[in-house]
C-alpha cells in the first residue's frame, strides 16, 4: 500500500492531491523537482500501477514485490535499483529482525518499497524535509538518507549484540549458572544473519563512492561517511563472530572439565567405599578360624581399622583435589 507520496521542488515538499500519474506528469513538466512514492509490502496489483507508469524493468519489479533479496545495486536503463537490508533488535528475546528496503531512482522520481515492520522511513522523510539544501540534490539525496539511517541502525544493533555476548561470557564462567550452549548457538545464528545483511552492502557503498551512481562530489562525500560507518560495523560483526566461537570453545571446555571433576569425585568415593566393603565381605564368609572374632575387642578393632583406612584415603584424595 502507499504510505506516503509527495513532490519536492527546490527542497520543499508539496503534497499530492491527484493520482500517481498526475504527480509524475507534474515532475516531468517542471523539470526541477522529483516525486517520492513510499510503499509498504505492496501486492503485485498495487505495484503494477507504479511499474507501468515508470516503465520499470520486470525483473526489478518482481524483486520489489517478492522481496528476500540480498543487498545489491543494479541499473536498468535510466533507473537505478538498490536493495538494502534493515535490522532491528528485539529486547525481550534478543533476536534480530530483518527487513528490506528497495529503492527505484530516476531523474525525477524515487520509489521506496519497504518489507518488514522495522525501520519505517517516516523519520527519514522528516529529516530530509528539514534540510532543503540536501533535498535540492534530488533523488540521490533520498538514497543517501535511507542508507545513512539503515547503517546507523546497524550500529545500534551491533552494540546490543556486544552486550549479549558480555552477558554470555559471564554466564559461561559462573559455576552456578545454567547451561548456555543453546543461547550461544542462538546468538551466533543472529550474528550470522546480521553479517548476511551488512557484509554485501559494503561493495554497494564502495561503488557509489567511486562515482558509479552520481558525479556530485558533495553527495559522494556523504556516502563516504556512510561507508566508513559501515566498515566499522563490518569489523565489529566479524569480531563478534570470532568471539562467539571462543566463548563456545571455552564453554565446552569448562563443561568437559566439570564432567571430569564429577567423574573423579565419583571414583574417589567408590575407592573409599571399596575398602570397608572388601573387609566386610571377607568377614561375611563363613570361616571358623578368625582369631579377631574370638577376642573381646576383635569386632571393634575391625571397625576402627576400616574407619582409619577410609579416613587416610579421604585425606589423600582431598589433598590431590579429587574431592
Amino acid at each position: 500500500m502507499i504510505v506516503d507520496k509527495a513532490i519536492y521542488a527546490d527542497g520543499v515538499r508539496r503534497d499530492l492531491d491527484g493520482d500517481i500519474s498526475d504527480a509524475f506528469d507534474t515532475a516531468r513538466s517542471q523539470g526541477d523537482c522529483f516525486v517520492w512514492i513510499g510503499l509498504f509490502e505492496p501486492s503485485a496489483e498495487e505495484f503494477d500501477l507504479v511499474r507501468d507508469e515508470l516503465k520499470l524493468h520486470p525483473l526489478a519489479a518482481e524483486d520489489a514485490v517478492s522481496a528476500h533479496q540480498r543487498p545489491k545495486l543494479e541499473r536498468y536503463d535510466d533507473t537505478l535499483f538498490v536493495v538494502l537490508k534493515t535490522l532491528s533488535y528485539v529486547e525481550e528475546t534478543s533476536d534480530i529482525e530483518v527487513g528490506e528496503i528497495m529503492l527505484f531512482l530516476g531523474r525525477d522520481f524515487v520509489v521506496t518499497v519497504r518489507h518488514g515492520a522495522g525501520n519505517p522511513l517516516g523519520p527519514v522523510r522528516d529529516r530530509l524535509e528539514s534540510d532543503p539544501e540536501m533535498l535540492h540534490h534530488g533523488p540521490i539525496a533520498v538514497l543517501y538518507a535511507v542508507c545513512d539511517e539503515v547503517v546507523d541502525r546497524y550500529g545500534v544493533v551491533v552494540h546490543e549484540v556486544e552486550r549479549d555476548i558480555i552477558d554470555l561470557e559471564r554466564a559461561v564462567f559462573d559455576p552456578q549458572a545454567d547451561d548456555v550452549t543453546e543461547d550461544i548457538y542462538s546468538l551466533k545464528r543472529e550474528v550470522l544473519e546480521f553479517r548476511g545483511a551488512e557484509d554485501p552492502l559494503v561493495p554497494v557503498m564502495q561503488e557509489i563512492v567511486r562515482g558509479r551512481v552520481t558525479d556530485n562530489h558533495e553527495v559522494r562525500e556523504y556516502f563516504r561517511d556512510v561507508l566508513d560507518h559501515l566498515l566499522r560495523v563490518d569489523t565489529q560483526v566479524d569480531a563478534h563472530n570470532e568471539l562467539l566461537n571462543s566463548v563456545l570453545s571455552a564453554h565446552l571446555a569448562l563443561l568437559g572439565q566439570r564432567q571430569n571433576d564429577d567423574m573423579r569425585k565419583i571414583s574417589a568415593w567408590a575407592a573409599i567405599v571399596a575398602v570397608p566393603t572388601a573387609i566386610a565381605g571377607i568377614y561375611g564368609m563363613n570361616f571358623d578360624h578368625m582369631w579377631e572374632l574370638h577376642t573381646h575387642y576383635g569386632y571393634p578393632v575391625v571397625l576402627v581399622v576400616m574407619a582409619a583406612i577410609c579416613f587416610v584415603l579421604f585425606r589423600i584424595l582431598r589433598r590431590n583435589r579429587w574431592l
